[in-house]
């Protein structure tokens, strides 16, 4: 692992810094107290304290993210984001910023912010073992841990320098803890009309008005927002994508898989998509 990046790591377990330690051909994490966290093969650290409340995204889900993703349909989230992380890349004072994704999946975002930072490196978080696979290659100056987003987060105080948040939860007290006070957190919401061509049509979930806030509400006594952007794309999709569309989303859990390929079956293709999404950019209180 990078040196930049385990320097602001801490041992979920005591908060005592972490630093590698080899046996044979195992790999681990391993804290002054000797908690010790496990190397994955695939290059992502389990950094749990206990058992993860749930397994997040399957492998199912995660590849079909990550072809949906590669194919360039949300590349102007992955634009905004990076553009909106270049003002804070410098302000904290440190010798490199640290760019942390909570919620990473396949990192691809976390690695469009890397690659617009250029002394940044970058942490991929999240409770899904098979995207975490993915994010630990997304990008060479980024690493992955296996965290619970709704625990104690395993960084330092105000370690942090750019804190991503994309349709992801929410842990308030947590970001502002691990934030720099020069720092920023980057919440992408969907906006309300996001994928509305396909709500009635495949019986999706729908995005929910008081979304806004929601977030606004779960972060509000941390951080102060700063005026919010929403974006808008169109997106000509075959009908396989608009499968892998919702395949990769919440929906996938709530939608039967038959009556849902019946559906899409019968959209007309081109199927046209409205991508509408919030960026809301936060500050520490």
């Amino acid at each position: 692992m990078d040196a930049r990046i385990l320097d602001r790591l801490r041992c979920p377990v005591c908060g005592e810094p972490l630093a590698e330690a080899t046996a044979g051909t195992a790999r681990a994490l391993r804290c002054p107290r000797r908690h010790s966290f496990d190397i994955a093969r695939q290059g992502y650290v389990n950094l749990l304290a206990g058992r993860a409340p749930h397994a997040g995204d399957s492998a199912e889900m995660v590849a079909a993210r990550a072809d949906f993703l590669a194919a360039g349909h949300y590349d102007s989230i992955a634009a905004a984001l990076a553009a909106a992380a270049i003002p804070y890349a410098d302000r904290a004072g440190r010798p490199y910023p640290l760019v942390v994704d909570a919620g990473a999946g396949t990192g691809r975002y976390l690695a469009a912010v890397l690659a617009a930072l250029a002394d940044a490196v970058g942490l991929a978080l999240d409770v899904s073992k098979p995207a975490l696979r993915r994010a630990a290659r997304a990008h060479p100056r980024a690493a992955a841990a296996l965290a619970d987003t709704w625990q104690r987060l395993p960084l330092a105080d105000a370690s942090t320098t750019v804190l991503l948040n994309v349709f992801a939860p929410r842990n308030g007290a947590e970001f502002h803890r691990v934030l720099d006070p020069a720092g920023a957190l980057l919440v992408v919401t969907p906006a309300e009309d996001h994928l509305v061509e396909l709500v009635d049509p495949l019986d999706l979930l729908r995005v929910d008005p008081a979304k806004a806030d929601r977030v606004a509400g779960s972060l509000g006594g941390h951080f102060t927002e700063e005026p919010a952007t929403v974006h808008r794309a169109r997106l000509a999709l075959t009908r396989t994508e608009v499968a892998t569309l919702v395949g990769m989303g919440p929906s996938a859990w709530h939608t039967d898989p038959t009556r849902l390929a019946e559906r899409i079956a019968a959209l007309p293709e081109p199927v046209d998509v409205t991508l509408a999404f919030r960026l809301g950019v936060h500050r520490p209180r």
